[in-house]
């Protein structure tokens, strides 16, 4: 993941007092960075704990999803606003403050019994991710005032958030294998602790002596609105005949969102500037962004998911086994540059996307994952295409925005990432929910109720199972994985299909206009 620079201070920024000395600067550098590397590594470290933590929770499929991907929904939804709000109370006072209840929130969910408490450490999880990462570049702007250094420090900073999400099932298999699936949280803890030491004593504090207005109304609809949309859309996948609740609820989250939308139109100091939409290129950067990390992000969480669950892996060798994918990612990151100057945006973004869906598209009839020499390809060509389309798409959201407008680009490009990432575990993750439950057969010599629990989630499955005779639990998690393999071959082709849509959008959208229809 990739985020350009934002804007220097402006005159309304209250700085330190005196110029911040440069060993001080770096500290705070290194302080801030090791944020967002906590931030990135939950946004992925519970993919490979989730099969043992399934057996410990039972949880249902959708509630499954929940706690996936909560975290990053809330987030998103949080980002803008927590900016805002540390603007007025003070910036060091804001990351503190995240780092506090990150903490606190890591140790709960830990400690967690049931999945309701879980879901809902989580959802502290994000909203201190949500305080971290609103009021870092902000103080890295302030602490940084030469242009060089700070376009160095933004460089370190998003880089620690790319290595994060990248290392974090790897980080969660070592963990989850050697000290059990709530030692992933665990690990923050003593890590925030330093940084609340540290971070008090070197990051200054600054705040914006002009801050905007609050828009708790607008707080409120665009979580309330998101929130219904992305229940409904859950418990749609978890019965096929979908109650007149849901339909309710998906009708009054979208009209809430809709509220939103209009009331920031019509604001003057509004949260999120739509006014930014206008340009084509800004849009279909956004849409990029929100395609391909949805995509990438819950590649990871499945592909984790189908490797232990039908393929019989450990969480470290699962983890390693995702390692082609987030190293290709890396490379494409680090190479989408050359592809732009060389190619163009236009066609370097194309490219790269139809590469991914390409992948995916082949990904989708393997449907084994004992196969997984053949799986090392297409998560090559999938993890290569996902960080030019990452990179390249968050350089085009910067660049379209007028320089002036910078600091409000940069809040909807990390709220793209973000809810791309939630967006993408719950579309597809409902997708594979359906699958299995559509492919999974009606089993005969089952109670009801052992019928239902196996029709919720794999780990439901090998539950009741366990109670069984050998031949008929045998019988049972063989059909499972089936289905579950039917599932994954589902998301792999519906991930494809979006990212081949937005592959024609890119190529028609970011066409050059032609002479005599430039705007101004």
């Amino acid at each position: 993941m990739s985020k350009s620079e934002a804007p220097a201070p402006t005159a309304s920024s209250r700085p330190p007092a005196g110029p911040v000395p440069p060993t001080r600067r770096w500290a705070v550098l290194a302080v801030l960075s090791t944020s967002l590397l906590l931030c990135g590594i939950d946004l992925t470290v519970l993919h490979v704990a989730v099969p043992s933590m399934t057996r410990d929770l039972h949880p249902s499929g959708v509630q499954l999803l929940w706690i996936v991907d909560v975290y990053s929904l809330t987030l998103a939804s949080l980002l803008v606003t927590c900016g805002t709000l540390g603007d007025r109370i003070g910036r060091k006072r804001m990351v503190l403050s995240g780092f506090a209840l990150f903490g606190l929130a890591s140790a709960a969910a830990a400690f967690s019994t049931t999945t309701p408490q879980l879901i809902a450490a989580r959802v502290a999880l994000g909203i201190g991710a949500a305080m971290i990462m609103a009021s870092t570049v902000a103080v890295i702007r302030v602490v940084f005032t030469d242009d060089r250094e700070r376009a160095v420090a933004i460089g370190i900073w998003t880089a620690a958030h790319s290595v994060g999400a990248t290392v974090g099932p790897l980080v969660g298999g070592l963990v989850t294998q050697r000290w059990g699936w709530g030692a992933v949280f665990l690990v923050n803890v003593p890590i925030v602790l330093v940084i609340l030491v540290v971070g008090a004593r070197v990051i200054p504090e600054s705040k914006n002596s002009s801050p905007r207005h609050w828009d708790v109304a607008g707080v409120a609809l665009s979580v309330a609105g998101l929130a219904g949309v992305v229940y409904a859309l859950k418990r749609a996948g978890e019965n096929f005949s979908v109650p007149w609740t849901v339909a309710v609820t998906a009708a009054a989250g979208a009209f809430l969102l809709y509220l939103f939308v209009r009331r920031q139109r019509r604001l003057t100091e509004p949260l999120l500037d739509f006014s930014l939409f206008s340009s084509r290129r800004f849009s279909m950067a956004t849409v990029c962004v929100i395609s391909c990390f949805g995509s990438y992000v819950a590649l990871l969480f499945f592909l984790t998911q189908w490797l232990q669950q039908t393929g019989g892996y450990s969480p470290l060798h699962a983890g390693l086994a995702l390692m082609p994918l987030a190293a290709a990612n890396a490379v494409g990151a680090a190479t989408a540059p050359w592809l732009s100057a060389r190619w163009g945006n236009r066609w370097s973004l194309t490219g790269s996307l139809a590469a991914f869906a390409a992948a995916l598209f082949l990904l989708a009839p393997v449907g084994d994952s004992g196969a997984y020499g053949s799986l090392i390809a297409t998560m090559l060509v999938a993890g290569y295409g996902a960080g030019v389309v990452m990179t390249l798409g968050a350089d085009s959201i910067m660049s379209a925005a007028a320089p002036e407008r910078s600091g409000e680009a940069a809040a909807i490009q990390e709220t793209s990432f973000e809810l791309g990432a939630g967006l993408g575990v719950a579309v597809l993750g409902t997708a594979l929910t359906a699958a299995y439950r559509l492919t999974l057969p009606s089993f005969t010599g089952l109670t009801p109720h052992d019928r239902a629990v196996a029709q919720q989630s794999f780990g439901g499955a090998e539950d009741v199972a366990d109670g069984l005779d050998a031949d008929t639990a045998r019988r049972i998690l063989t059909a499972a994985r089936h289905a579950y393999d039917q599932g994954f071959t589902a998301v792999a082709a519906i991930a494809a299909g979006g990212l081949t849509l937005t592959a024609v959008l890119a190529a028609f959208v970011l066409r050059p206009r032609k002479a005599g229809r430039a705007s101004p």
